[in-house]
């Protein structure tokens, strides 16, 4: 009975209500601003974004979509040429609007351009306290000319160190072809271990676009990338891009939405995905992350898993990410399979005496009836289990 009860209690909380808090997903090149209307923004909360984000040329320009992602039940990033110019002016303009998530400063600076960054997120913050102010970073594979200093790790501890931002972005795009990139989970590393010591969540990015030598993103890609990013702490996803934009440089294509305005394959792809992600929401926001570790081939700057109570043993051909989530009472181990090509065979045991339940998409919880079972997870995919501990216990 205490068993059926606490499964009671834990699929409750499993399942946020309709309107409850969920994981922010933002859209990086939402709808342009010549799409400023109800039904492109009701088609964006349709694919299970939460945020948006677009360039806007003026402040009436910039309050109208705001005016309209609000009815849609969005939020979005403020992006006017004023920001700069009259930072402090241009908050006071935006601060009291509902549909305002913060500031848009800046994507992938120098650390040269650091200071300035930081007099103008102070300004901003001076008219405008409660909304952040959000720079997205650079990867780990940009060089050192692009970074302004000799090492990554550097790049980010001085960004950290300079501008005073509520949050930490960065942007990495790891598919490559049919492979993915051997630097992507030392950045995973890199990113949340100074998040971590700066005690600040950080924002990963999942690549919705083809341009260039990333591929058309499959449901495969996209899983990976998304349970990658939360299984590491992330506390939001971003989508690069969600309307596919024009460049001379990239042949940008089959972004959810195309340049024509169409949808295209990827638009059911990530509404797919950011369903599973808003379902499992309560898993991953705010919650604490006590270990990320690997098994098979080790990724660059990662570790072995070693199994820790109640799990007794852990078998994952192929190579997994394992995390565990703390969040409270609630312990959840999370199981990503890092080839997007093929199932992994997975074969887990238990303590006899733990009370484990399997935590599905859907927001069902499943008790595991044995000490050890068998999954096979599909490609990209993640399975999650969940147990309880006592107040004064580990685990």
């Amino acid at each position: 009975m205490r068993l059926k009860l606490w499964l009671a209690a834990a699929l409750v909380a499993a399942c946020p209500l309709p309107g409850a808090e969920s994981l922010p997903i933002l859209a990086w090149a939402g709808p342009p601003a010549d799409q400023t209307a109800p039904e492109r923004y009701r088609e964006l909360a349709e694919a299970g974004f939460t945020h948006s984000f677009s360039g806007f040329g003026s402040v009436p320009a910039m309050k109208s979509a705001l005016d309209v992602a609000h009815a849609a039940g969005l939020k979005m990033l403020v992006s006017v040429p004023e920001l700069s110019s009259e930072p402090e002016v241009t908050a006071a303009k935006f601060k009291d609007h509902p549909a305002v998530a913060g500031y848009y400063l800046r994507d992938e600076p120098n650390a040269a351009d650091y200071p300035a960054l930081a007099k103008l997120e102070e300004r901003i913050r001076s008219a405008d306290p409660d909304h952040p102010c959000y720079i997205n970073l650079f990867p780990n594979y940009a060089n050192s000319a692009q970074l302004g200093t000799a090492t990554y790790r550097e790049h980010l501890e001085r960004f950290i160190s300079t501008v005073p931002v509520k949050f930490i972005s960065f942007d990495h795009y790891p598919i490559v072809g049919n492979s993915v990139r051997g630097e992507w989970y030392e950045n995973l590393e890199q990113v949340a271990d100074v998040a971590r010591t700066a005690n600040k969540p950080f924002w990963a990015f999942v690549l919705a676009v083809a341009h260039g030598p990333y591929p058309i993103p499959t449901i495969e890609h996209l899983r990976l990338q998304a349970f990658s990013d939360l299984a590491y702490g992330a506390q939001a996803i971003q989508y690069f891009t969600y309307w596919t934009p024009t460049s001379k440089e990239w042949d940008f294509h089959e972004g959810p939405i195309d340049t024509h305005g169409h949808r295209t394959v990827v638009y059911d792809r990530v509404a797919q995905v950011n369903e599973e992600i808003r379902a499992l929401s309560s898993v991953f926001l705010r919650a604490r992350v006590r270990s990320v570790r690997h098994t098979g081939a080790l990724p660059k700057g990662t570790r072995a898993y070693e199994p820790q109570a109640p799990v007794r043993s852990l078998r994952a051909d192929g190579g997994a990410v394992v995390s565990t989530l703390e969040k409270g009472p609630r312990r959840h181990l999370v199981i990503v399979n890092r080839d997007f090509n093929k199932p992994m065979p997975l074969e887990i045991a238990f303590d006899p005496a733990s009370k484990v339940a399997e935590l599905r998409k859907d927001g069902a919880v499943h008790p595991v009836e044995s000490d050890s079972l068998a999954r096979s997870v599909p490609p990209g995919d993640a399975v999650i289990f969940v147990w309880e501990v006592e107040k004064d216990g580990g685990g």
